[in-house]
């Protein structure tokens, strides 16, 4: 039987730019840059996604590292896209809203072979949530609330 966990996030504004969101007992400001009109009180909505990204890798990497008994030492991950701003500014209409692309550098510290690594990366980014989300198409729906 399948192990389910319902994720639950909130999220209200603007104030000014800044959007105030909660999952769980955590609070996060979500803001745009000053040069975007926010305060730059918190990461862009583009940055999360990154930081989810990095947060995933890094702590899948940990669990299957202990599951096939490697010693690792350490894990960092640098995540680069570009985005069409014009998209979402309304300016741009024949082109889609997300990343062109997005690429992942993933610096392994562990005794192994660049064959080895290679092949725990992939483990990795197979059972990664937020990378198989970005992959592939997951319904969604976006419907107003009364």
């Amino acid at each position: 039987m399948a192990s389910l966990k319902t994720v639950k996030v909130t999220a209200s504004g603007p104030d000014g730019w800044a959007v105030k969101t909660m999952s769980g007992k955590h609070e996060s400001i979500v803001d745009q840059p000053a040069a975007l009109g926010g305060t730059d009180s918190g990461p862009s909505p583009l940055d999360y996604i990154f930081v989810a990204l990095g947060g995933c890798l890094v702590t899948i990497a940990k669990i299957v590292a202990g599951q096939q008994k490697i010693e690792l030492r350490g894990v960092e991950v640098e995540i680069t896209g570009d985005i069409n701003l014009d998209v979402l500014r309304g300016q741009e209409m024949n082109e889609r809203a997300g990343f062109t692309s997005i690429n992942v550098k993933v610096k392994v510290d562990a005794d192994l072979t660049k064959e080895e690594k290679e092949a725990f990366l992939e483990e990795v980014d197979r059972r990664c949530p937020v990378s198989e989300n970005l992959m592939n198409l997951t319904p969604m729906t976006v419907q107003l609330s009364e």
